[in-house]
């Protein structure tokens, strides 16, 4: 038994000290990221659709986003006492003569809100035009692997996300 327990402890040893030839190398980093966390940024922004402005309005990130980050953008649906009621984009709200469509898209520098649907966008009423608060929530790929986007707590809730930056006009 003693033998058993020495040829063991020895063959721990030799394998843990034991060294083999180096890998192939990982992919290179993006240039100028040095490797360090990566967080994700986001800003609440108040905005009027009217014909004035083709029922759509750009905005700046004023940050920068990269080619592999996501861009997410939620619609302030309701006001409880309690707490704010938030939607992903893009949502539809359905009419008697048809659809409106609450969308966006966004490039690496900006993103653009913009209304949509079959309803004729010049007769619908301020409150769904004037006054729409979204947020937007760009965060790196690999952080919403897995997360139900739908819910805006949580992607908020992602390692790193940042405090939202609420923009006046």
């Amino acid at each position: 038994m003693r033998y058993f327990t020495f040829l063991s402890i020895a063959l721990s040893l030799v394998l843990l000290s034991c060294e083999g030839p180096q890998g192939i190398p990982g992919p290179p980093g993006l240039p100028g990221q040095d490797g360090g966390l990566i967080v994700s940024s986001s800003f609440e922004i108040v905005v009027d659709f009217n014909a004035a402005n083709g029922y759509e309005f750009i905005e700046p990130y004023g940050f920068e986003v990269l080619p592999t980050d996501v861009t997410l953008v939620y619609i302030l649906w309701e006001e409880d006492i309690n707490f704010d009621i938030w939607r992903l984009c893009p949502q539809n709200v359905f009419f008697n003569d048809g659809i409106l469509t609450y969308n966006f898209d966004f490039t690496q520098t900006d993103v653009r809100f913009f209304l949509d649907g079959t309803v004729n966008l010049d007769f619908l009423d301020p409150v769904w035009t004037q006054g729409q608060v979204f947020r937007v929530v760009v965060v790196p790929a690999d952080n919403v692997d897995g997360v139900d986007v739908s819910n805006i707590d949580n992607v908020l809730s992602l390692d790193n996300a940042r405090e939202i930056e609420v923009r006046q006009y």
